[in-house]
């Protein structure tokens, strides 16, 4: 599977827009400073593939970045940080809910978490969303980068063992500025696509 072809589709402002052709889709899901724009980028070995911005919060639409035929990666509205108002924030958590409810081709999310801060509420509440769909998801603890050697291996034990009795969800950190754990979380992407088609 060849990462690097990926590129942007569409933007879906509902479920009803979301690609018609598309059988595999893995979604990103995190808090709006996880840094889910810089791994999808990274994963992708494309700098300017999903947009950064300084400012958390600013992927208000549900993005869809083709990798093959009928496969795609979505990175779905950040959680938590956004200023703007209220009503909107509901209504892309409403149109979140959907997608992650009634979209038959998801196959797996991955969901980022700050390596620095992991398993926040909304990073349990998505886990625990995803155990009970029987979804596969895959955690990145984020911004590896951030903690000495040590100390990114002693979050990453906690984690595991606090997740341990998950059967559908795994952990790795990762890096989006020294490319950490990029081949692994690809493998775990591909895997999920071949499972599907």
């Amino acid at each position: 599977m060849n990462f690097n072809q990926s590129h942007f589709v569409t933007s879906a402002a509902s479920l009803k827009d979301c690609p018609a052709d598309s059988l595999a889709e893995v979604a990103f899901a995190g808090r709006s400073n996880a840094g889910k724009s810089s791994a999808i980028n990274t994963l992708c070995n494309q700098s300017r593939l999903a947009r950064i911005s300084k400012t958390p919060g600013r992927t208000q639409l549900i993005n869809f970045f083709k990798i093959e035929d009928s496969k795609y990666l979505v990175d779905l509205p950040g959680y938590g940080f956004a200023k703007v108002p209220l009503a909107v924030k509901n209504k892309w958590q409403f149109e979140l809910e959907q997608y992650l409810r009634k979209r038959e081709a998801l196959v797996g999310l991955v969901l980022l978490s700050d390596s620095r801060h992991p398993l926040k509420e909304f990073d349990r509440m998505m886990i625990d969303w995803a155990v009970q769909s029987q979804l596969p998801l895959h955690l990145l603890l984020t911004k590896a980068d951030k903690l000495k050697r040590g100390a990114a291996q002693n979050t990453l034990l906690k984690v595991k063992r606090e997740l341990e009795n998950l059967d559908q969800v795994s952990v790795q950190l990762f890096s989006s500025l020294k490319n950490t754990g990029v081949d692994e979380a690809r493998k775990q992407i591909a895997v999920w696509y071949s499972e599907e088609l």
